[in-house]
């Protein structure tokens, strides 16, 4: 029996759809908590109309407090600063609670980049090197004590103070890379912070031209053709100066402080466990007015969402769960709205990539894409053992390669719910190859008589030594939990074929991120999901000076290197791809990675969930879409 909450008629009197009590307690929690947010909440700001004044009769609900959409992040997340984060999830959550000059179309296809925060799209010189970008007015930060009591508005300051954070060498965030070599002045100021160990956040930089306090023009080096796509990014958010004076760590960064312009506030942090996010009630007047394509989906959310109010959903709760059958029990006890089903639980849920019918009978809804993202498998390329270029290093690495079959992992890890790829750059990207052919493929027969050529003997125990006789094995990291434990399966049968040793290292995901990043992993599966529908988002993957950055298996190739930086002054197009084909084909040579696969993204959600439709950029939609309470 399930019971239901009417706070019009301030009782409570039994529904006849079957749950269980513990989803139906904690919907009757949330909502009372939901309940006393909107008592303590500001009023609402009412639009305006063309004329300026209030039209109460037509106002659109903003952000009801008592729609509340709870969700799941797979691994724990490890803050909110925009430019200290690197993960998927952590990212999710800076999304919303930051603000970006630019984001994308919620419906839109190809990916469309549209203002956020900025009034407009850039204007652009002739030479592609100028960018003179406005900033809308009236925009203000979530009242916080490093104001002093104050009301703080937005202004084109806190997104340069924002770039230069992104900058600091102190900061060492992992985005840096995005303006590097990009703004004139803006090198020489990180040069001097290296030398000097601090930086001069209020130097002035020639290529940065604040013209007022919305206004803000931009001095390139060179045309950069993705710019306007870089202010998307989740790492270039606008972050109060004085938020970062008051809350920062002494790294510099605020990783538990979360302070901007967007939609919603962190409201209460579990470290690993729960995240609330609240609507702001004071967020100021955006509307649902996107145009999907010609097709029954998209026709059905517009007539759902259209002229709504953004946000609609006035809490929002994540919770931490590592393992993926508790996730899926979770969804089928109706105590969570929206999902991720990753491979491993398809065949429970999906039949030939659509929902079963015991799920469709149930009214849950599927929005199922193939991910704009690369799964690329790296070898250190600073390992003593597996790292280097010598030939014989070329070789094992090249062998491994070609022992591993990419078909199998798909089966065993993904059950199908992935596409193998040959290319770095994925579908749905601009750049992607349909038609490309890597020269590694799998054949471990091949890979053997490889193995065998450059003196990697097998012993009597039927393990190989190296050339100069000692024993070796390959330390393979994965996450810890059951999906990281199948990867390593695979992977051991790989090893096994070839007459390997391999130790599996299980680590918790925030620890190896860390040590990834500073070079200490020989070997592991590392998903890249797209911060931008550009080739050069995937390319970059594998330039050296992006080492200790996202260049994870720490790959320094000098042919390489002189070709990306080539083709970041070609437009997309054949110049730029002709490139692309000549640097994927160094990377198969050298073998220093073995390219992957795109998976499949399914998520799934409750009937109550109206207007949902998984963007292939964006983290989140959670902002543009609405609940139902009355299911």
């Amino acid at each position: 029996m399930k019971f239901h909450v009417s706070f019009q008629q301030n009782q409570i009197h039994p529904v006849q759809s079957p749950s269980m009590l513990k989803s139906t307690c904690r919907r009757v929690i949330d909502s009372l908590l939901a309940l006393s947010f909107l008592l303590c909440a500001p009023p609402p700001v009412m639009a305006q109309n063309a004329t300026g004044t209030v039209d109460a009769a037509t106002q659109p609900t903003f952000a009801d407090p008592n729609k509340v959409l709870r969700t799941i992040f797979p691994v724990a997340e490890t803050g909110f600063d925009p430019v200290g984060v690197r993960d998927l999830y952590s990212h999710a959550i800076v999304e919303v609670v930051f603000e970006r000059l630019y984001g994308y179309d919620y419906l839109a296809s190809p990916a469309k980049i549209i203002p956020q925060t900025a009034d407009g799209l850039p204007d652009i010189s002739v030479d592609g090197k100028t960018f003179t970008i406005k900033l809308k007015k009236g925009i203000y930060f979530t009242p916080d004590d490093a104001f002093k009591g104050k009301k703080r508005e937005l202004t084109m300051n806190d997104y340069i103070y924002s770039i230069k954070r992104l900058m600091d060498p102190r900061v060492a965030s992992a985005h840096s890379w995005l303006f590097e070599q990009k703004i004139v002045g803006l090198d020489e100021i990180v040069a001097k912070a290296k030398k000097t160990g601090k930086f001069d956040y209020d130097a002035k930089i020639p290529g940065i031209e604040v013209l007022d306090k919305y206004t803000v023009r931009l001095h390139l080096l060179r045309p950069d053709f993705n710019l306007t796509m870089i202010f998307s990014h989740p790492a270039t958010s606008a972050m109060a100066r004085e938020v970062v004076d008051k809350y920062q760590d002494v790294q510099g960064l605020v990783m538990a402080n979360p302070v901007g312009t967007g939609p919603y506030k962190v409201t209460e942090w579990v470290r690993g466990s729960k995240i609330i996010l609240d609507a702001k009630q004071d967020y100021r007047s955006v509307y649902w007015d996107f145009q999907g394509g010609n097709n029954a989906e998209d026709k059905k959310i517009t007539a759902a969402m259209h002229g709504k109010r953004i946000p609609q959903i006035g809490r929002i709760i994540i919770s931490d769960v590592l393992e993926d059958q508790s996730r899926l029990l979770a969804f089928q006890k109706d105590e969570i709205d929206l999902f991720q089903l990753y491979g491993g639980l398809a065949p429970q849920v999906l039949h030939d990539g659509k929902l079963k019918p015991e799920f469709q009978q149930k009214g849950i809804q599927l929005s199922r894409i193939v991910d704009p993202e690369l799964t690329v498998y790296y070898w250190n390329m600073r390992d003593p053992v597996f790292g280097g270029f010598s030939k014989e290093k070329i070789a094992l690495r090249r062998a491994i390669a070609m022992a591993h079959n990419v078909e199998d992992e798909n089966r065993i890890v993904e059950n199908g719910e992935a596409v193998p790829l040959e290319y770095p750059i994925p579908p749905g990207v601009v750049g992607y190859d349909p038609e490309y052919k890597s020269s590694i493929q799998y054949d471990p027969v091949a890979a053997n008589a490889l193995l065998d050529k450059f003196g990697y003997k097998k012993g009597a125990d039927g393990y190989r030594h190296l050339p100069d006789g000692k024993p070796f094995y390959i330390n393979y990291t994965s996450q810890t939990e059951s999906r990281g434990h199948l990867q390593a399966e695979v992977w051991k049968k790989t090893y096994d074929s070839i007459g390997i040793r391999m130790n599996a290292d299980f680590r918790p995901f925030a620890e190896i991120l860390k040590a990834e990043k500073e070079c200490q992993l020989t070997q592991r599966i590392a998903p890249w999901i797209a911060d931008y529908p550009d080739g050069d988002n995937f390319m970059q993957l594998f330039y050296g000076p992006n080492i200790h950055l996202n260049n994870n298996g720490c790959v320094a190739i000098p042919e390489y290197d002189k070709l990306y930086e080539q083709s970041q002054k070609l437009p997309a197009g054949p110049d730029r791809d002709v490139l692309y084909h000549k640097m994927a084909r160094i990377m198969e040579v050298y073998s220093a990675q073995r390219i992957g696969y795109a998976r499949y993204r399914n998520m799934l959600s409750q009937p109550r969930v109206i207007g949902y439709k998984k963007h292939p950029v964006m983290i989140t939609e959670w902002m543009y879409i609405d609940i139902d309470k009355n299911k």
